[in-house]
């Protein structure tokens, strides 16, 4: 997050709950009145100062595949490949193995395929911006936080005519024109049409916070999936095929995962105090990862590590749980955003007052603070978790790890 603005928050925050003793009504009944530990506050401080909501794209973490890796080819090869804005194309064809009846393919053989400029003309009438977290369903921290502009992919996909038998599109990326290489991703025909439960569309993408795309990131076009995960956005896209086959049929599959499933809702912490004095106060920030179940609380536990827990509760849903405070979104966003400011018309967004309709969003992040009590000395465990808008916890519903990593976090304190 930024954080001159997550910083004010975290502090306004923490001097509410020391400050308003049993009057406030954030911790109050956690905490003993009076100040935060100066090391305690100064640590949250230097940490959040550095942080920003958006990421920019030099610091989005990088999973790309490829030998060698796409982004990391010369200058002169990109230009070769496509990988530039004037040399990309995109074929749009039938499956030939599972025809869909098509009106029209675009090929780069038949000298049609869609190219940067078709691109760009459809975006002067269709783009499309929205704020998503791209993450790993098995990786457990996000890979960064963007605001993604594209095309929704249906209105390439309406160019070719398609009359029937049109039941799934799966999708590639430049592959060094090696088919071991290929990676591929598909979606159900219905979802690419038609945006349900006010999601976003399914876009071809070409900037990332107001700016064109980075080689890292996918330029010059990828694919952008609201609601999913990393893999169903593929980096580098020039390959859409149209089939009538009736399942998925992504490569990522092979490796036993859930390739279906929509982002999990999951908390985790960021930011404890290095040294714990016993009977001080123990400021303590984090995030959490808003998936299709949306984000009601974030919620906090500290046990003794030496009190063994139920083996028939795994998830301690019958501990004494403490709601933690929800940061406001950021009047400053970062993300190396042009001029400072968000771009016009996002989904979610207040078109007038450029500030989100509602917060924390549905495929974002949010960032959350709390104050432990004074602890006596000893070692315990620090657990967060999540409880979405359906008043599910964490790592509930889907609490298997091949559809979404949202295991409940375990950290050791030391209290001295």
């Amino acid at each position: 997050m930024n954080y001159d603005e997550h910083l004010q928050a975290t502090r306004r925050f923490f001097l509410q709950v020391v400050a308003g003793g049993a009057a406030s009504g954030l911790l109050a009944r956690t905490v003993r009145a009076g100040e935060l530990p100066t090391d305690c506050a100064k640590a949250c401080e230097d940490f959040l100062r550095k942080m920003e909501y958006l990421t920019p794209q030099a610091e989005f973490r990088n999973v790309s595949r490829g030998t060698p890796k796409p982004h990391d080819l010369s200058d002169e090869k990109k230009r070769e490949v496509g990988l530039t804005p004037e040399t990309w194309k995109l074929e749009v064809v039938s499956d030939p193995d599972n025809p869909a009846d098509l009106g029209e393919e675009f090929t780069n053989e038949a000298g049609n395929a869609i190219d940067w400029k078709i691109l760009m003309k459809l975006a002067e009438e269709h783009s499309v911006r929205f704020a998503k977290v791209i993450t790993c369903n098995n990786i457990g921290r996000p890979l960064g936080m963007g605001i993604w502009e594209g095309v929704p992919l249906r209105k390439v996909i309406w160019m070719t005519r398609p009359k029937q038998n049109l039941r799934r599109v799966f999708y590639s990326g430049f592959h060094n024109d090696d088919p071991k290489q290929i990676f591929r991703s598909s979606l159900p025909i219905g979802r690419v049409l038609e945006d349900p439960f006010d999601l976003p569309p399914v876009i071809l993408c070409y900037k990332l916070n107001g700016h064109l795309l980075t080689g890292e990131r996918g330029a010059p076009v990828r694919m952008v999936v609201p609601e999913t995960y990393g893999f169903k956005s593929v980096k580098w896209l020039n390959r859409l095929v149209l089939s009538n086959i009736p399942h998925a049929n992504d490569t990522y599959a092979d490796a036993n995962n859930d390739v279906d499933s929509g982002m999990k809702t999951f908390a985790q912490s960021m930011l404890k105090p290095d040294a714990i004095k016993d009977g001080e106060p123990i400021p303590i920030t984090g995030y959490a990862q808003v998936g299709v179940s949306g984000l009601a609380k974030v919620q906090t536990l500290i046990l003794p590590q030496d009190k063994e827990w139920l083996a028939s509760d795994p998830y301690f849903t019958k501990a004494n749980w403490t709601d933690a405070h929800i940061l406001p979104a950021p009047q400053t966003w970062g993300g190396d955003l042009p001029d400072g400011k968000l771009p016009s018309n996002i989904h979610q967004f207040n078109s007038e007052s450029g500030k989100p309709d509602s917060w924390p969003l549905r495929l974002t992040m949010a960032h959350w603070a709390t104050v432990l009590p004074g602890l006596p000395a000893g070692k315990y465990t620090f657990r967060c978790r999540t409880i979405d808008s359906k008043g599910q916890a964490q790592p509930m519903p889907r609490p298997f790890r091949k559809s979404g990593r949202n295991k409940i976090e375990a950290v050791e304190i030391e209290v001295t």
